[in-house]
C-alpha cells in the first residue's frame, strides 16, 4: 500500500466541504475536490471508498454527537420521578434545547449539510431520526402522568408525529436563515413557548375546549 501523503487526508475534508456547500452532495464533483485539494480522485476513493464516503467523513460526527445527547437528555428526563416530570418538563426542555443549539453553532456548516445538501444520501433522514426519539419519549412521558388524551383515543401517534416533526423543522430553521447566534436563541425561546403552549392542549386536553377562543394565557418554562 502506497504511504499517504500527510495532510491530503485534512485537505480533502476541507476542499470536500466547500464543495458540498455550493452544490449539494449531488452536484457536487470529486475531481474538482480532487484538484482543490492538490490530489487525484484516486487518492479519494483510497481514503474514503466514494463520494457518499467522503460526505459521511464530514457530516457523520457531528450528527452521530448530536444524536446521542438528545437520546442522553431524553433517557435523563424519562428516568425522573413523575412528580419531577411534570414539575420539570417545560424547563427542562428549554435548557436542553439551548445546550443543543450550541452544539449546533459550534458544527455549523456540518448542519447546514446534513439540512440542505443530503440529498441523495442516507443522511437525508437525519431529522427523521430526531422526530422518531422525540415521538418515542413523548408518548413515554404521556405515559408517566396517565394523559388522558391518549388513553381516549383523542390524541393519535400519526398526530404526535406531525406536531414533532414541525417543531423539528422550526428549530432548524435557524440553520437554513443561516441565523447569527443571538437572534437564533431568542428564535428558539419564541419557539419552545409556542409549542409547549400547544402541548399543554395535548397533555391536559380539558384545560382547552375545542372552539375556545382565549388567547391571554401565561407561557412560561
Amino acid at each position: 500500500m502506497a504511504k499517504q501523503i500527510e495532510g491530503v487526508y485534512e485537505a480533502i475534508l476541507s476542499c470536500a466541504k466547500k464543495e458540498f456547500l455550493e452544490k449539494g452532495y449531488k452536484d457536487a464533483s470529486l475531481r474538482i475536490i480532487a484538484q482543490e485539494a492538490g490530489t487525484s480522485t484516486g487518492s479519494i476513493y483510497t481514503r474514503f471508498g466514494d463520494k457518499e464516503g467522503l460526505f459521511e467523513a464530514i457530516v457523520a460526527p457531528a450528527a452521530n454527537q448530536l444524536t446521542e445527547m438528545f437520546l442522553g437528555i431524553q433517557e435523563d428526563f424519562h428516568n425522573l420521578n413523575e412528580s419531577t416530570q411534570r414539575a420539570e418538563m417545560g424547563q427542562y426542555t428549554s435548557n436542553h434545547q439551548i445546550a443543543m443549539l450550541d452544539f449546533i453553532y459550534a458544527h455549523f456548516d456540518e448542519f447546514c449539510l446534513l439540512l440542505d445538501c443530503a440529498q441523495g444520501t442516507r443522511f437525508s433522514a437525519f431529522l427523521d431520526k430526531l422526530v422518531d426519539i422525540e415521538v418515542e419519549y413523548t408518548y413515554k412521558y404521556m405515559e408517566v402522568i396517565g394523559c388522558e388524551s391518549v388513553k381516549s383515543g383523542l390524541i393519535t401517534e400519526d398526530f404526535i408525529h406531525i406536531v414533532t416533526t414541525a417543531y423539528f423543522n422550526g428549530m432548524f430553521e435557524v440553520v437554513r436563515h443561516r441565523m447569527n447566534k443571538a437572534d437564533a436563541v431568542k428564535y428558539i425561546h419564541l419557539l419552545n413557548n409556542y409549542h409547549m403552549q400547544g402541548f399543554t392542549t395535548i397533555f391536559n386536553p380539558e384545560r382547552e375546549s375545542p372552539g375556545a377562543t382565549d388567547t391571554g394565557s401565561t407561557v412560561g418554562f
